[in-house]
């Protein structure tokens, strides 16, 4: 089955709340060699002018998975997850995600493209802080490979 063209513009339902964990920015800035004391220690981070310890920028994944387990797992999506890689990555930021922030996601489909046998999947989730204010954009390209 090859992957719905109808999916472009989809707009799924917000993921539920995530709350970004003080020691899971750590395990994070530990598993992506972050050395900056703004992403271990409050007190530097405080001092930096952030409301709490800051996630490095790929952070958002963390939080993105959520709402991209919904396109996955969409019975009409036609995705094919033993068949997919990821193509691209990208964040658009309005403020640092912090430890504390309790984000919400909604992912939408901006882009389905087929390419020979082959469907590259594009969607964008905002992500909004508790107030409703934007954080981040996370933007994906996922690549659907096809029969060969």
């Amino acid at each position: 089955m090859p992957v719905n063209p109808e999916l472009q513009g989809r707009v799924f339902p917000p993921a539920p709340p995530y709350l970004v964990g003080l020691e899971k920015v750590r395990e994070f800035s530990r598993a992506v060699f972050a050395s900056h004391p703004i992403n271990f220690e409050t007190d530097a981070a405080l001092a930096a002018g952030h409301a709490g310890v800051v996630a490095p920028p790929t952070f958002a994944v963390v939080v993105q998975e959520q709402t991209l387990a919904q396109l996955l797992s969409e019975p009409d999506a036609g995705i094919d997850f033993t068949r997919v890689v990821h193509g691209d990555q990208r964040f658009t930021y309005t403020r640092p995600i912090v430890a504390g922030d309790e984000l919400t996601a909604t992912l939408t489909v901006t882009s389905v493209k087929t390419l020979g046998p082959h469907a590259m999947v594009t969607a964008e989730s905002t992500m909004v802080d508790a107030t409703g204010a934007h954080v981040v954009t996370a933007t994906s390209t996922l690549v659907v490979r096809g029969d060969e």
